[in-house]
């Protein structure tokens, strides 16, 4: 069950470039440039999710050996069923191609057709659903570290679709760690310091300092993850990684949230829901800069969301509608030298010009509008500098220590052969435990 089309057109260069890294081995490039990231190349493909199945709120990590797969699912809003196929290819821990062959990593079918897809159902938005499990009877999965799932139209990889990141996981080291303020920061004090330690007594690692690698994300943001860090000490058995400088995040605030899981009434932070033939609106409750207020704690989904209904409807993927969300950000004058933008799941992450808020002069206030489906959404309002990858989340929304973050650890090692990354550790941290 799934969807497609144009987001965005790739040129020339671009496109034969992909061909390239496709079909045959990636090209060298600098650690903090990617050639695989998340990313949706047609307007009409909407709703992108990759998670553990039962759990839609997990980061996308199968583990070697167990049952539980991972689903991606995507809505094609031409309402016409495509001719999609499918590919996995292994990254290295910088999500460049892999130097290994498809065949050794993959059991099966390198190239899959997308076929299990169902029709949206007394939706005002016509839409086609996919769904993908991973693995399946088509293809499995032999070695862990960092996959790329890209789908494409009629067999040519040319006309892409999509790429999604996912992990495969094969756990031979324990990492433990614990988030505090960050021990040198004694002017604002809202920095938050992540200290872990990784144990690999069942993993013989030759060359702690070249042979490991490890990130570490905030909130599942790869635009800041850190990334490059050597071991500090060397124990038997143990790399403890217990910086003070290099290994601290912003705390940055809790995510705003709106509800439009029904069009029958106004949820959460919706100031109005209406229907102008064919389409529903929700104008959100006008926002405010929270740089300069006090922290205030509350609950949310660190910056994801749920596709859901309150409805009468028994199948959320297919029976959920689509509605134009209007967002409203009041602001004293524009910010010069960079953009502001929306920024969460709802936008993969990303900050470009599809959720790139406008300034508008008359009501002193950034706007835009997107289509989302019917679900509860988490979100913030971020500033990126020209010529900046990194969102900054402080500038708008302030920073706090206090803030609960999700801090995601990732382990790679690079064994005697030296042909690709394996996963071999993953662990989470809380800022709040």
């Amino acid at each position: 069950m799934k969807k497609a089309k144009k987001t965005s057109q790739i040129n020339d260069f671009f496109a034969i470039l992909l061909f390239v890294i496709l079909s045959l081995n990636s090209f060298a490039q600098n650690e903090n440039e990617f050639y695989y990231q998340n990313s949706v190349y047609r307007e009409e493909i909407k709703t992108v999710q990759i998670y553990r199945e039962g759990s839609e709120l997990s980061h996308p990590i199968y583990e070697l050996g167990t049952d539980a797969s991972l689903i991606l699912k995507f809505d094609d809003l031409s309402g016409e069923v495509r001719n999609y196929y499918y590919t996995i290819l292994h990254c290295d821990a910088d999500w460049n191609e892999s130097y290994i062959l498809q065949n050794e990593y993959i059991e099966g079918f390198v190239e899959n057709p997308l076929d299990d897809y169902a029709m949206s159902f007394n939706t005002t938005t016509t839409y086609v659903n996919y769904q993908l499990h991973i693995p399946n009877d088509r293809v499995n999965i032999k070695y862990s570290g960092n996959y790329i799932l890209i789908v494409y139209e009629d067999q040519d990889m040319e006309k892409l679709v999509l790429t999604r990141r996912f992990h495969v996981l094969d756990p031979k080291v324990d990492v433990k760690g614990i988030v505090k303020k960050a021990t040198f920061d004694p002017f604002k004090g809202d920095n938050q310091e992540v200290d872990f330690s990784i144990y690999h007594e069942k993993l013989n690692v030759s060359n702690p300092r070249e042979d490991i690698k490890v990130v570490i994300m905030k909130n599942r943001r790869w635009d800041n993850a850190i990334r490059g860090l050597k071991p500090l000490f060397i124990k038997q058995n143990q790399l403890v990684y217990d910086y003070n400088k290099e290994n601290v995040f912003k705390g940055g605030n809790e995510y705003r949230y709106f509800d439009i899981r029904t069009t029958r009434f106004n949820g959460e932070n919706v100031f109005s829901t209406t229907f102008h033939r064919p389409y529903f609106h929700a104008t959100l409750l006008e926002d405010e800069i929270r740089s300069n207020k006090k922290y205030f704690s509350y609950k949310e989904m660190n910056g994801n969301y749920v596709v859901e209904s309150q409805d009468r409807v028994e199948d959320y993927d297919t029976e959920c509608d689509y509605i134009f969300v209007h967002f409203t950000l009041r602001m004293d004058a524009q910010l010069l030298g960079g953009t502001v933008n929306v920024f969460g799941a709802l936008t993969d992450w990303n900050a470009n010009k599809s959720n790139e808020m406008t300034w508008n002069y008359e009501s002193a206030a950034y706007e835009l509008t997107l289509l989302l489906k019917q679900g509860y959404y988490n979100f913030q309002y971020v500033y990126v500098p020209e010529a900046s990858t990194e969102a900054e989340e402080d500038v708008l929304e302030g920073s706090h220590v206090e803030t609960e973050n999700e801090y995601q650890i990732q382990v790679y090692h690079k064994g005697i052969s030296g042909r690709y990354d394996e996963l071999v550790g993953y662990q989470v941290l809380n800022s709040a435990n």
